[in-house]
């Protein structure tokens, strides 16, 4: 297990977790949302191929429509 942090809050995730692989277990609609690692944006193509690490500091932003 590696120890990240989402949205600010602490989180434990399995060795080879990637962008996509989070936002499954985190049960959110990739394609409402934006994803932030260590301050950079990961653009949608990448996710699944973004692994993350020790340490990684993730933000998701969720889109709401409405009116």
């Amino acid at each position: 297990m590696i120890e990240i942090t989402v949205n600010g809050e602490p989180h434990s995730a399995h060795q080879g977790l990637t962008v996509l692989g989070l936002l499954q277990q985190m049960e959110l609609d990739p394609a409402r949302v934006a994803v932030e690692l260590d301050r950079r944006i990961v653009k949608q193509p990448h996710w699944s191929e973004t692994v993350l690490h020790t340490g990684a500091k993730v933000e998701i932003v969720q889109f709401v429509g409405g009116g």
